[in-house]
């Protein structure tokens, strides 16, 4: 059998736990590690060993997947550039709403294109979480879904906090309030010659953290506070046919960087059985996610 080969995109706590991903699937392997900081490379060589560790997927040869382990807002511009080079990708883009569907229209047309194929939202919310809220509507057409998120540490919302101006470190945590209701409470320590009060307001601007009740801290210390589980509860309540009170939840507790690593290294797979475009993972069959032989899979899942 020959092996898929994934190339990893970044190598911070979703980039590493996905290259752990890679090997311990037996139907890929670890291409190699792509840096956009070159300064970065002989630490995280020197951690992988003989991965190779590059700033250029030219230096990998054929590379068959890129999995982009990097912030939301760095998909738009990268991913179109793998995807010329006729590289599947897949990301964790995780910024809900409009902003979706236009990534999902734009990378679609530059895959058919150069005859690739891209999977966008491809962690656990927006990803698996997505494919769940699929299966509950169609269960109960009618109704309401609510997504209860943590409590955790949001990675997104980590990163997006991170990238403010005077911002030196920064942890966000999420804490459900029920009925998809969350407040978010976000721990930074403040670069010198900035105004504490400024950053918090720019933070409660932000567009992670606008329709959430936010609260900023300052804090001198930020690792000693990360603790990066994570968690879900969706719950719906609709109608089957004119049968209504129909009850349904999902429940998950995860480390977070690991899940999302492993939604995309399974997207990764499931990628090289699409045809070209891009697809969200409720458009793609779920058993594309899995390894295996699909009749043996089918008998043990059906």
């Amino acid at each position: 059998m020959q092996k898929a080969r994934i190339a990893v995109v970044g190598f911070g706590n979703v980039g590493s736990a996905a290259v752990a991903a890679i090997k311990e699937s037996p139907d890929m392997e670890v291409a190699g590690i792509i840096l956009r900081n070159p300064a970065k490379v002989p630490g995280v060589q020197k951690e992988v060993g003989d991965i190779p560790v590059v700033t250029d997927v030219k230096e990998l040869g054929k590379v068959d997947v890129a999995v982009l382990g990097v912030a939301s807002r760095a998909v738009p511009e990268l991913a179109p550039k793998y995807l010329a080079m006729g590289i599947n990708t897949v990301d964790s883009f995780d910024i809900h709403g409009e902003a979706v569907i236009k990534l999902r229209a734009d990378l679609d047309k530059i895959a058919r294109v150069h005859d690739a194929v891209a999977v966008i939202s491809a962690g656990w919310d927006p990803g698996t979480d997505s494919m769940i809220r699929t299966v509950m509507e169609a269960i109960a057409p009618k109704g309401i879904t609510y997504t209860n998120f943590g409590p955790g540490m949001s990675m997104g919302h980590t990163v997006a906090v991170k990238a403010i101006e005077g911002v030196e470190d920064a942890v966000s945590m999420t804490i459900p309030e029920g009925t998809g209701l969350h407040k978010r409470m976000v721990y930074v320590k403040i670069k010198e010659d900035y105004e504490f009060e400024k950053v918090a307001e720019a933070i409660k601007k932000d567009p992670y953290f606008l329709h959430d009740e936010t609260y900023v801290y300052r804090v001198d210390d930020v690792e000693s506070l990360i603790d990066v589980g994570h968690g879900v509860h969706m719950e719906r309540k609709g109608v089957s046919g004119n049968t209504h009170n129909q009850r349904m939840e999902f429940i998950m507790s995860v480390t977070n960087p690991a899940a999302t690593a492993q939604v995309m290294v399974s997207a990764a797979r499931a990628s090289l059985k699409q045809k070209p475009g891009c697809y969200t993972l409720p458009e793609i069959p779920p058993i594309d996610f899995i390894y295996g032989d699909k009749n043996i899979l089918l008998f043990r899942l059906v």
